[in-house]
Formats: structure tokens, sequence, C-alpha cells
């Protein structure tokens, strides 16, 4: 099992744009929840980059020592279930039109920002998402 600074470098190696840390993509993984608590204003586009933090820490897990998995997993935990509530399971349906869904695994592409606004918000309704209105939610 590899150290943190291992296993990003391994992973920058495997096309990763940079050997990140597991600090750096957490504090990523909680700005993009946050965001879309608040409802998340940007495009589909990078709202889909944005969410590939979440797959940079589902591929670090598979390489790292058992004791930072350890330190690291309640925090993401609880991140991964604020972004379920924040969230529409549409089994990818509505974000699959704009962006190749991943693997079943990477639950987090198979839903979608209840609260539907600005551009991300225009680009879902038109693929048949459902959510909030920013106003009544």
């Amino acid at each position: 099992m590899a150290t943190e600074t291992e296993a990003g470098e391994l992973l920058h190696q495997r096309g990763w744009r940079t050997a990140f840390t597991v600090a750096e993509r957490v504090n990523a993984w909680a700005a993009l929840v946050s965001a879309v608590e608040r409802g998340y204003g940007d495009d589909v586009y990078e709202y889909t980059n944005d969410l590939y933090c979440r797959n940079w820490l589902h591929e670090v897990w598979l390489l790292l020592d058992e004791h930072i998995v350890q330190l690291w997993t309640p925090q993401i935990k609880v991140l991964d279930d604020r972004y379920k509530a924040a969230t529409v399971d549409d089994d990818g349906q509505a974000l699959n039109l704009f962006h190749r869904l991943p693997g079943p695994d990477l639950w987090w592409w198979r839903r979608h920002p209840r609260i539907l606004t600005g551009d991300l918000g225009r680009s879902l309704r038109s693929a048949g998402a459902v959510g909030a209105d920013p106003d009544t939610a």
C-alpha cells in the first residue's frame, strides 16, 4: 500500500493532471457539495469536471495505506451523505446526455442537484431532470 504522496504520484502517472493530495481532493469535494447544497451556478460541463474530484478519491482509496483510509473515511462519508441529501437519484439519465457515465460503482454520477439553477439547471431540465426551483427550495 502507498503513502499519500506515492498514491498521488501514481495517479498522476496514470493520467490525472497533477499529483493531488487527499486533503486537496477532499477539500474540492467539500466545495462541490456546498455549491450543490446552495444551488450550483456554473454549467453542466464545469459540473461534470468538478465531479472528478470524487473519482480521484475513489481511485486513490484502492492504493492508500489502511491508516490513511481510516483517517479520512469519516469526513468523506459525511460529505457523501450531504451530497446524497442535496441531489436526486435519476440513475444518471440527465447527466448522461452531456457526459458519458463511468461505471455503476461511481454512484455520484447517477445523481443530479435537487436545486436546479443557472446554466446547469437549464441543461438538466432540458434533459428531463426534475428538481426544486431555487426560489422555493
